[in-house]
C-alpha cells in the first residue's frame, strides 16, 4: 500500500477547499475507477474525510494514497473503501458490523445502511448477528469467530492478502462456514492480527 507524504498543515477556514477536494476525489478517483453507484458517491460527498486523519495531515486527506494515522495504522485510499461499498451494496435493511480502527468506513456505511456497529476486532464485536460485515484491511485468513457474528446467508467484504498481494474479496456464510472469493486487486493495508498460522519448516 502506498502512503502519502506529509504536507504543510491546512490554513484556518479551509472548509471550502476541503469541499472542492472532496468533489475532485469523487470525480477523479472514484468515478473513473468504476465506483458509480449514486448512493455510494453521495456518502463520500457527505462525510468529511479530513475529520478522520491527524490535524497535520488534513491537507493530504484527499490524495489518492493511504494516509498515516497517529496510532501507526493508515486510512485506506478512498478508492479502496469505494470498491468495498460497491461490492457490499449496503441497504437500509442491513445490520452492518465494520471492523476497523478508524471511523471513516463506518461513517460512509452509516449513510447507506439501517444500522452500523463498529469494533476494532471480531472478538470485540457485540449485538450480532449481522447481515453484512466489512473488514477494513486485508486478512490472510478469516477468523472462525466471524461465522458466529454473521446471519445465515450473511455476507462479508474484506481484503485478502496472499504473498504480499492484496485483493478485494466477498464471502458468504453457508453451513456455518464463511468462504471468501477474491474479486480483483485492490490497495489494502495488511492486518497482522489476521495472519495465517506459520507452517513448520526444516
Amino acid at each position: 500500500m502506498t502512503v502519502v507524504e506529509d504536507r504543510p498543515a491546512a490554513s484556518v477556514g479551509a472548509a471550502t477547499e476541503f469541499q472542492a477536494a472532496r468533489r475532485a476525489m469523487i470525480d477523479s478517483q472514484l468515478r473513473v475507477s468504476g465506483v458509480n453507484t449514486p448512493g455510494v458517491l453521495a456518502a463520500f460527498a457527505a462525510v468529511a474525510r479530513e475529520d478522520f486523519v491527524p490535524a497535520e495531515r488534513r491537507t493530504v486527506a484527499y490524495a489518492d494514497r493511504a494516509v498515516p494515522l497517529a496510532d501507526g495504522t493508515v486510512l485506506a485510499p478512498a478508492l479502496t473503501h469505494g470498491q468495498m461499498l460497491e461490492a457490499a451494496a449496503p441497504t437500509g435493511t442491513d445490520s452492518v458490523l465494520v471492523i476497523a480502527t478508524n471511523g471513516y468506513l463506518a461513517a460512509l456505511t452509516g449513510q447507506l445502511a439501517g444500522n452500523v456497529t463498529s469494533a476494532a476486532s471480531a472478538t470485540q464485536a457485540q449485538d450480532g448477528p449481522f447481515s453484512l460485515i466489512l473488514i477494513d484491511g486485508a486478512v490472510e485468513v478469516l477468523p472462525d469467530s466471524l461465522a458466529d457474528l454473521l446471519a445465515d446467508d450473511g455476507r462479508v467484504v474484506t481484503g485478502l492478502a496472499e504473498r504480499g498481494v492484496t485483493r478485494l474479496a466477498t464471502a458468504r456464510k453457508a453451513n456455518g462456514k464463511v468462504i471468501a472469493t477474491a474479486l480483483g486487486d485492490a490497495d489494502f493495508a495488511i492486518l497482522p492480527d489476521y495472519a495465517a498460522p506459520k507452517a513448520w519448516s526444516f
